[in-house]
């Protein structure tokens, strides 16, 4: 497993393949991930432990944004073009599964 660490945690690289890419991702208390987007890259996010709050939106309506708080136990899907912020409102833990595009 390949481990790299993050200013706000640390990501698992669990598999890159050409076909997938699987990773865990630990989320510190207080710290949040830029406000982002990808062109290709679709994502599947479980979260398994702690709470977090996602900002989102869509680059079909810039500016417009959405809070929601997501528990452990919830899936949230982010396909291309989703923009998205996550902030840990406790420390969190979450598996990702998506496209091959790191």
């Amino acid at each position: 497993m390949k481990i790299v660490p993050k200013p706000w945690g640390e990501e698992r690289w669990l598999a890159h393949t050409d076909r997938y890419a699987g990773k865990i991702l630990i989320l510190k208390k207080g710290h949040r991930l830029s406000l982002q987007y990808h062109r290709k890259k679709h994502e599947v996010q479980y979260v398994d432990a702690g709470r977090i709050k996602y900002t989102l939106g869509s680059v079909d309506r810039p500016g417009e944004y959405e809070e929601v708080i997501v528990e452990a136990g919830a899936t949230v899907l982010l396909p291309p073009g989703a923009i998205r912020r996550l902030e840990a409102l406790e420390d969190s833990r979450f598996f990702e599964v998506s496209t091959p595009e790191l």
